[in-house]
């Protein structure tokens, strides 16, 4: 019996861990796009969403020289959280009108302390629950859901256009540095070793690039991620010229249907395999921009719902299909090194990119027009068309180049 409480109030610490680590980036990923239009930094959207990608980009360094091999992981975790904090709750008190360099600074400060997080939360959990295949993702769906109560709570609060979102992330973020020393005492898993240079580099996994079909993936995660920061930075705009209200809180229709494709992903993997699972998931995406450009009216608001509402399948079957091809492609003794990698193509290189190319294609669009007014509605079309192309010429070249037998596969989801 003690056992079994014991279990319950690890699975509680560590849901309520992945519920507040999510609800920090939901409660203004979704709505700093409208602050800076409303703030008059509209131009400058895009740098803002270069800093997660940044953050993406150096976590393996900084997780492989120091969260690895000298401080406990919930210490580490703390000193992060804490920090982020900081950035986030000092940001409004910066954040003049037209002070997009300090907004875009305070942002890079908080995503380079909260990035790493992701993986260190991972590892944290995976070290400390019994069977960590079955009950993780039981953990980490409460992130999904934090991520969806922090969109709800700055929709209710009227706040996507005010500092208000960063004083409720920057709160979460804090709360959730102080709670991290309940977390159970976990010591850096390489305390003593020595620094591999080649490890943290991922050295051995860019050989697996030699394989056609591994470099065609690798490719074609790369340059989904291109159109993809368009929704992330620009979709909300776009819903605003609509007349749209509650952008935050409509926008997590996205993460219910992803809990939703999630739990249907084992039938569907059996049924269709891995090549046709990420096929379906890089046609969502051409579909999604197509919907967008579509709906460009007030009287097409079905079709943005449609498109948000296409984010499971898109996220699922692809990036998550991605993750267990990844797995089952790579050799073990290298398979931390290849997930790396992918991380590093697709959340770090790809959506770097993405944000400057989908920020110069922005620009070039508007030419300085609102793009949040009724009368920018006719310009969305010219937004989100080529994107929408982009997808489709990838598509394509996945259908044509990527060979692999589905028996090499096996379903690696509960």
């Amino acid at each position: 019996m003690e056992s079994e409480n014991t279990n319950s109030g690890l699975l509680t610490k560590l849901s309520i861990m992945m519920f507040l680590q999510f609800f920090i980036w939901g409660a203004w990923y979704t709505s700093v796009s409208l602050f800076m239009s409303h703030q008059g930094m509209e131009k400058d959207i895009y740098w803002v969403y270069t800093a997660g990608p940044l953050g993406a980009i150096f976590a393996p360094f900084f997780t492989g020289l120091i969260a690895d091999r000298f401080l406990n992981t919930e210490k580490v975790l703390s000193i992060l959280f804490i920090g982020g904090a900081a950035s986030l709750l000092i940001l409004p008190q910066l954040a003049e009108p037209g002070a997009s360099q300090t907004v875009n600074r305070c942002i890079l400060i908080h995503m380079l302390c909260y990035m790493p997080t992701l993986a260190l939360t991972a590892s944290l959990s995976f070290k400390h629950l019994k069977d960590g295949v079955k009950q993780f993702p039981i953990v980490r769906v409460w992130g999904t859901i934090g991520w969806i109560v922090a969109g709800i709570i700055i929709s209710a609060l009227d706040a996507e256009k005010t500092a208000v979102q960063f004083y409720v992330a920057g709160g979460a973020s804090l709360a959730l540095g102080l709670f991290c020393f309940c977390l159970p005492k976990t010591p850096a898993p390489l305390k003593g070793e020595p620094v591999n240079l080649k490890a943290i580099c991922f050295w051995d996994a860019w050989s697996l690039l030699k394989k056609p079909s591994f470099a065609i993936f690798m490719v074609s995660s790369f340059l989904i991620c291109i159109p993809l920061a368009a929704y992330y930075a620009y979709l909300q705009n776009q819903m605003a010229a609509m007349g749209i209200n509650n952008v935050a809180a409509t926008k997590t229709m996205g993460q219910g249907s992803e809990i939703i494709f999630m739990l249907l992903m084992p039938l569907f993997f059996r049924k269709l395999g891995v090549k046709k699972m990420i096929a379906i998931g890089i046609f969502a995406w051409a579909s999604r921009y197509a919907l967008f450009a579509l709906g460009a009216s007030q009287q097409s608001v079905m079709m943005i719902y449609g498109g948000i509402l296409l984010h499971g399948i898109c996220y699922d079957f692809f990036f998550v299909t991605g993750q267990i091809y990844v797995d089952q492609a790579a050799p073990k003794n290298i398979l931390g090194q290849a997930q790396s990698l992918n991380i590093f193509f697709t959340q770090g290189l790809g959506l770097f990119v993405g944000a400057i190319v989908c920020g110069k294609l922005f620009a070039k669009t508007f030419n300085g027009a609102p793009s949040g007014a009724a009368e920018s509605l006719s310009m969305w079309s010219d937004f989100w068309w080529p994107l929408c192309i982009l997808a489709s010429i990838i598509l394509v070249i996945f259908l044509i180049a990527f060979h692999h037998k589905d028996s090499e596969t096996e379903v690696s989801i509960h």
